[in-house]
């Protein structure tokens, strides 16, 4: 017991670190995909990829038959998703931070097949999955 009183500040930091770990998985920020489950629904040609990266990043390398609407833009923008409701839809973004957003501001909207694409357009190309420019 002397010993955990006398480093309580380490064991709080641990705590603390431990915590800040964990929260990312903790959050509830709706469906995420993997790589393959993402490449498996697209195959199955009932998908909607959808880019929310800027129009540059966009331009820069995206995945074949991607729709590009920046995140800032897409409230404003909602419409053009309209005729896709009834598809699953699949948010990428660099990292796979951002696509969570979009999927969370989609799934308010009323769609219902919405995923965050994990990792994003990183995790793809480090697999040498394909982009088109």
């Amino acid at each position: 017991m002397k010993f955990v009183i006398d480093n309580i500040w380490l064991f709080a930091v641990l705590l603390a670190s431990g915590g800040m770990l964990l929260f990312p998985h903790l959050q509830t920020r709706g469906r995420k995909v993997t790589l393959l489950e993402a490449t498996q629904m697209i195959n199955q040609g009932k998908t909607v990829v959808l880019d929310v990266r800027s129009s540059e990043d966009f331009a820069a390398g995206h995945i074949r038959n991607a729709i590009n609407i920046p995140l800032k833009d897409l409230p404003q923008r909602l419409g053009e998703l309209e005729k896709s409701r009834s598809k699953n839809i699949i948010m990428v973004c660099q990292a796979g931070v951002n696509s969570a957003r979009a999927s969370a501001q989609l799934d308010k909207a009323g769609f219902k097949e919405t995923y965050s694409l994990t990792g994003g357009l990183t995790a793809w190309q480090g697999q040498g999955l394909p982009v088109v420019k």
